[in-house]
């Protein structure tokens, strides 16, 4: 029964180890050989994921039981795309900016796709692809990054607890409490586990 779940949100969210090539953000930027990872891998850095129903997201009952269990009350949508996003070259370069926040990122993909990419515990890039019908939860402290894949277009339901903060802390931000509380709660616990 668990292995259908897994395989239904790897239908809408794949994840895969980044080359280092400096080519356009927008390409998939797999190594060679190709280096997938695991959802329940990604959980283990504290990234959340879920398959919803993207064209019932206003009657969704799951989406409502998690927006309840989490205390998401806050949300709206966010449409990255040339037609809808003002100086949207140089917004798509600042989403790319490697950063932190003190609070979580959820992202639900109602239409289109993009990349959200986090760093595992050897400060490797994990690249995560979600497209329509895949959210997920970044923790608090992980640095990351987002671009558009090269569709050029997603539109994601952001939630939020509370009154939305949408401030980026560009790297070397470690001082934070929240970067620190992310260390220890994923990075260290893991490296102590495997010792």
């Amino acid at each position: 029964m668990g292995e259908a779940v897994k395989d239904g949100r790897e239908e809408v969210i794949q994840a895969w180890y980044m080359d280092d090539s400096q080519d356009d953000q927008r390409l998939p930027h797999h190594k060679d050989p190709k280096e997938f990872i695991s959802l329940d891998k990604l959980a283990e850095l504290g990234v959340l994921s879920w398959r919803l129903d993207a064209d019932n997201y206003e009657t969704d009952e799951e989406l409502k039981k998690i927006r309840e269990s989490r205390g998401y009350s806050y949300m709206d949508f966010c449409e990255v795309c040339p037609e809808k996003l003002p100086n949207y070259e140089e917004k798509v370069k600042s989403f790319f900016e490697e950063h932190l926040h003190t609070d979580e990122e959820i992202r639900y993909c109602v239409a289109g796709s993009g990349y959200f990419d986090v760093r595992d515990r050897n400060e490797a890039w994990i690249r995560v692809w979600v497209k329509k019908g895949g959210m997920i939860v970044l923790p608090a402290g992980i640095y990351h990054r987002f671009t558009v894949d090269s569709d050029n277009y997603i539109k994601a339901m952001r939630l939020f607890v509370g009154e939305p903060v949408w401030t980026p802390y560009n790297r070397p931000h470690d001082h934070l409490p929240a970067r620190k509380e992310y260390v220890d709660n994923f990075v260290k616990k893991a490296i102590n586990a495997s010792a």
